[in-house]
């Protein structure tokens, strides 16, 4: 078998590496032969020094002590724009992503009609995209026409279909509305969506009520559903079992968007959070998460106001901030839910689009507050009020003992939830979080390697055909015969996350080589420029 296909060309061998082949097996050295985008052999056995001259190659990589494992899967990306905008990607690249799903948290690409291409355009002017589009099919054209480098799935963001047919109205739809709603979402995943995704704490998400939910994903029940939860923190529970009861009474497969438990006084409620989605399971629930290994978030710095200040949309939320009897109200609120300096103190300002406030980025709201001589909730007024809302933040609320407990659970996968972003152009903006860069690498460095919170076969699972199985992409993660060519070759030893909170675009360390469809896309440690990413229209 073997000798037979050795008479064929090969366009690129890699040579005496550690295989990791996705399935949490243990690993071999081998060879892996690839022609054009495909896997053609992967074998078991270490060659004699002559094998290699038996094949007509274009390329060979001799990865003799290192890791052969296949493209990392960033089941948690938010490159939709980004992309357009600067289709290098560097930090998903360099961390050894060669498939990111987007759509998250509710907010997808398309389709943008009505209210939803309004809140949308301050994203397409901030990274200067003259194009515009509807539906998901113009808009994945869009990305195809363009090229990119790594290969592209997407959610359908339910605030996306809520927007596009009622706008940011906090009511129920009514039942004309939500067979449209259902029209559109189903048209959607037509166009290519592998799911649907919701973010509940954002505008127009947060006035979705379950049982909305519940009727919108019996309509792609087939695919997946996604979401930002309505709590990480003190309705934690309430917001698991809800999540439960959508997959339960939708028949569909339902994954948790950035497991956390938030805030100090939450850290406790990780054991019945757990037992909560385990019970589930048991109920023959198919429940997943994703997580990425840091113990702060990063969001858009309004998303801790009352949900009723974003009724109707942006404008309305900075009509409400400039009202002194409003900002009183908020102000209440804020205080009776946690007031303290300590809160105020671990929320960092990430960006901001004013050159005067440029200064903020990597600053705590407290301290920004404190130079200013305002009080903190009335420095979040005017900072959102001078930026139009558009502020980044990053907060630490988390806890490091519960991290590692949800990486270590078998049904986790990683996402970065992060944009692709760039050392340099236009998405090389503020002090973002430093996950864009380091997610990956400091997994399999500090958690797998230096802290053996797994084994390495297990973690390159997690990363690579657990993702692929649970959001159903075709033929990725996975190193066999037949498999499309998404490979990384890294260090075990030496793999390491450098990006950190005061410098988040430094690459990381170890990782040598990302083949995404066959082509590499880093060599030798370096971003080659290659564009052979895909549009996985359903995952395919």
């Amino acid at each position: 078998m073997i000798e037979r296909q050795i008479k064929k060309r090969i366009d690129l061998l890699i040579h005496g590496g550690l295989i990791y082949d996705g399935t949490n097996s243990e690993p071999y050295e081998g060879d892996i032969g690839i022609s054009e985008d495909t896997i053609v052999f992967v074998n078991k056995k270490s060659r004699k020094k002559n094998f290699i001259s038996k094949f007509n190659c274009s390329q060979t990589i001799y990865a003799k002590n290192y890791v052969v494992s296949p493209g990392f899967i960033d089941t948690h990306g938010h490159s939709e724009f980004t992309l357009l905008a600067d289709p290098r990607a560097e930090g998903k690249l360099c961390q050894g992503v060669t498939t990111e799903i987007n759509g998250n948290c509710g907010l997808s690409a398309a389709p943008l009609y009505g209210e939803a291409i309004k809140q949308r355009e301050h994203d397409l002017k901030e990274f200067d995209i003259k194009e515009r589009w509807l539906d998901l099919r113009e808009y994945l054209n869009l990305l195809e026409r363009r090229k990119i480098p790594l290969n592209f799935a997407t959610l359908v963001g339910h605030g996306n279909i809520r927007a596009s047919v009622i706008g940011y109205k906090d009511r129920k739809p009514l039942n004309n509305e939500l067979e449209k709603m259902k029209t559109l979402l189903k048209k959607t995943i037509s166009e290519g969506a592998i799911g649907i995704s919701t973010g509940l704490i954002y505008p127009p998400g947060v006035y979705a009520d379950t049982e909305e939910l519940i009727e919108l994903t019996k309509s792609c029940r087939n695919h997946i559903y996604t979401t930002h939860m309505r709590s990480e923190g003190d309705k934690l529970l309430e917001s698991i079992q809800e999540t439960i009861r959508i997959g339960q009474e939708s028949m569909i497969k339902v994954h948790i968007s950035h497991i956390k438990t938030s805030g100090r006084k939450n850290w406790h409620k990780i054991d019945r959070m757990i037992e909560i989605i385990e019970e589930g399971r048991q109920k023959q629930i198919k429940i997943s998460c994703d997580r990425y290994p840091y113990i702060a978030s990063s969001t858009d710095l309004d998303s801790i106001l009352p949900s009723w200040v974003f009724e109707g949309g942006f404008e309305k939320e900075l009509e409400r901030l400039k009202s002194s009897d409003i900002r009183n109200k908020i102000k209440k609120q804020l205080t009776t839910a946690d007031n303290s300096d300590v809160f105020w103190k671990n929320i960092y300002i990430s960006s901001v689009s004013k050159g005067k406030n440029k200064w903020m980025e990597g600053k705590s709201l407290y301290s920004i507050a404190k130079h200013r001589s305002f009080d903190p909730v009335d420095m979040l007024f005017e900072l959102l009020i001078d930026e139009k809302l558009k502020v980044g933040a990053i907060f630490f609320s988390m806890d490091e003992a519960n991290l590692i407990r949800l990486l270590s659970l078998p049904y986790l996968t990683l996402g970065t939830d992060s944009s692709s972003r760039s050392t340099d152009g236009i998405t090389r903006k503020g002090n973002p979080h430093p996950r864009g860069f380091g997610t990956f690498p400091k997994f399999l460095g500090k958690y797998v390697r230096d802290e053996s919170i797994m084994s390495l076969s297990e973690a390159i699972h997690k990363i690579t055909l657990l993702p692929a199985l649970i959001f159903k992409i075709h033929k990725r993660g996975i190193l066999k015969k037949g498999a499309y060519a998404d490979i990384v070759i890294f260090d075990a030893m030496k793999i390491k996350d450098r990006a950190t909170f005061e410098k988040p675009f430094l690459k990381p360390e170890g990782i040598y080589y990302v083949i995404v469809n066959g082509v590499p896309a880093v060599k030798d440690g370096e971003i080659t420029g290659s564009r052979s990413g895909r549009i996985l229209r359903n995952g395919k």
